[in-house]
């Protein structure tokens, strides 16, 4: 069997960003996506090692540019993560175009990113965004 695979999820502490993020998880956690270890970490308490092991990585907000998020920017300027594969959330237009612009500062492959209006979004909706986020690029699993 395959090594364990690590992903990392990176989320300010907005309540409807929190639930999106444990809802990421739970399908993650669940079939097809077996063999995969998920950390939720608030990106207050976020550093730099904790995105290492993780060759897939999600980031949420709900407003762009929050605070929480200082460091991120700060690192993301200067670290390269080409070859790693990014999928970003939220329910606010402005914090995806937020969180794109970011993206794209760290050379990470960024997927078509996850607008949810709703705190309990479709799990088979999940699961195929999640899917076409860990395919994007080289067309692994």
């Amino acid at each position: 069997m395959e090594e364990n695979k690590k992903i990392t999820i990176i989320i300010d502490d907005a309540v409807a960003t929190q639930n999106l993020a444990k809802n990421i998880s739970d399908v993650i956690r669940d079939f097809p996506f077996v063999g995969f270890t998920v950390l939720i970490i608030d990106a207050k308490q976020f550093m730099a090692t904790d995105l290492l092991p993780a060759n897939v990585f999600f980031l949420g907000c709900e407003s762009p540019k929050p605070g929480s998020f200082d460091y991120i920017e700060d690192l993301f300027e200067h670290i390269n993560l080409a070859g790693r594969k990014c999928g970003i959330f939220s329910s606010n237009g402005k914090a995806i175009e937020y969180l794109g612009n970011l993206i794209k500062k760290s050379e990470a492959s960024i997927g078509v990113p996850l607008i949810s209006l709703e705190e309990n979004v479709d799990k088979t909706e999940l699961k195929d965004w999640i899917h076409s986020i860990f395919k994007q690029g080289n067309g692994d699993e």
